[in-house]
């Protein structure tokens, strides 16, 4: 390959990688909170939620309706008068009809509709929590497979140095066995680990093409769009477990979503608590009434006007339901009071485990560095020794891979580092960037 075919090829990576879209980690957190579909179906469930808060869903408003009762029989009659007469009809038609406008108002159901409107306020916060959580989940996905794609992106930039090396190496051997200081042997091995290295770039490139799809699936954009990552993993090492417990007492969703079902299942058990009171119904009415009848002493009638009134109920005996049921309601509160416990428990235990391999993945990150700098300066002091012909192949290739595998475990304990802020940020309710 000449000078100018791989300077015309260099100048086409570029332009191509210039002419991707560099998708940062935060413009990427921005399309998934606008095109998710999962935080969509959530952001419309939480607006389901809201509507439903409103004093008439509670039961504190009067129902209106219109009426309309028509009813019609043909009969054989037969009377028989104080007087002594009979009077007989075949056929006799018999006409009612009735219609108006009719409203009905619970006036007072126990303190019900009270603690049902306010449920329903406790309803709406706990759409907000479901919602932070599905956000919290999907921003985290975001995340992880941005992150994910920079990590494979630093070894594809590895990879492609060893491929070099290889190629090198390859050319070296070749020479060498040209003017006879090297056997057949060394340009086969040469050439079979070049293949190798071709193979796993290959892999490599597969892999990191597949994962760029599975972030636009959750993006939510067309999976063949192309883009470019930063080029750096930064990770926050200044966490600190006993700030992120707070945080999380404060703003996890999930343990904030049973606290709020705590507050439900106590006004729950102030409904039930209103069947021991009386219920009181007022209800009036505008009504028009037509009536005919072929027998009779009236023969046709109408009317029209007000009616009102109301109707009380009061609960005296019901096989013990109502104590059943309170005693029912309370113990979903305690249930309720467990599961929180349980929550908190869980969410320490998480925050805890997550926090020591946080630690340890810290501690990594400077030891990979390390490793990585002695296994470059290990492979430039052997390379300048295979150049010479004073080492084997196999030392060499020896330090080719360890340079390469130095790279790698760095940049995988970059990722690693950044997983576990991600998770410790996740359980605390405040995944920022």
């Amino acid at each position: 390959m000449n000078n100018k075919f791989k300077f015309l090829l260099v100048f086409l990576f570029t332009f191509q990688a210039q002419a991707q879209e560099l998708l940062t980690v935060e413009a990427a957190v921005k399309i998934a909170l606008e095109n998710n579909y999962r935080i969509r179906i959530a952001s419309n469930e939480l607006e389901i939620d809201k509507s439903g808060v409103n004093i008439g869903n509670a039961g504190m408003l009067p129902s209106v309706g219109a009426t309309v009762n028509n009813n019609n029989s043909v009969q054989n009659s037969s009377q028989t008068r104080t007087d002594g007469n009979v009077i007989e009809l075949d056929n006799a038609r018999n006409n009612n009809l009735n219609y108006g406008v009719e409203m009905d108002w619970t006036i007072f159901d126990g303190f019900r509709m009270f603690a049902r409107y306010n449920q329903l306020k406790e309803l709406e916060k706990l759409g907000e929590a479901q919602l932070q959580q599905v956000v919290l989940t999907r921003v985290s996905e975001v995340m992880i497979g941005y992150y994910d794609l920079v990590q494979q992106q630093q070894q594809l930039s590895a990879l492609d140095s060893t491929l070099v090396i290889s190629e090198q190496r390859l050319k070296l051997a070749d020479n060498r066995f040209t003017i006879g200081k090297a056997s057949k042997l060394e340009v086969l091995n040469a050439q079979v680990d070049l293949n190798t290295d071709r193979t796993t770039i290959l892999r490599q490139k597969e892999l990191f093409g597949n994962t760029k799809i599975r972030l636009n699936e959750i993006l939510a954009r067309d999976t063949k769009i192309d883009f470019r990552v930063m080029d750096e993993i930064t990770v926050d090492e200044q966490l600190f477990l006993p700030e992120l417990e707070s945080l999380a007492q404060k703003q996890n969703p999930l343990l904030q979503a049973q606290l709020i079902n705590k507050n439900i299942a106590r006004l729950q058990l102030k409904q039930v608590r209103a069947g021991r009171y009386p219920t009181i119904i007022a209800s009036t009415g505008y009504v028009f009434s037509e009536s005919e009848s072929s027998l009779g002493f009236t023969t046709s009638a109408n009317s029209r006007g007000w009616n009102y009134g109301f109707s009380a109920r009061l609960n005296i005996f019901d096989g013990f339901t109502q104590n059943q049921n309170e005693q029912i309601a309370r113990i979903q509160i305690e249930n309720t009071d467990l599961v929180i416990e349980e929550q908190k428990q869980t969410l320490q235990s998480q925050l805890g485990t997550a926090y020591q391999t946080y630690l340890t993945n810290i501690s990594l990150i400077e030891l990979e560095r390390s490793n990585e700098a002695i296994a470059k300066e290990n492979l430039n002091i052997t390379m300048e020794k295979f150049r010479i012909g004073t080492i084997p192949t196999i030392e060499f290739r020896t330090a080719q891979l360890n340079y390469i595998n130095a790279i790698v475990r760095y940049s995988n304990a970059k990722f690693q580092a950044k997983l576990s802020e991600i998770s410790l940020k996740e359980f605390a309710g405040n995944l920022m960037f």
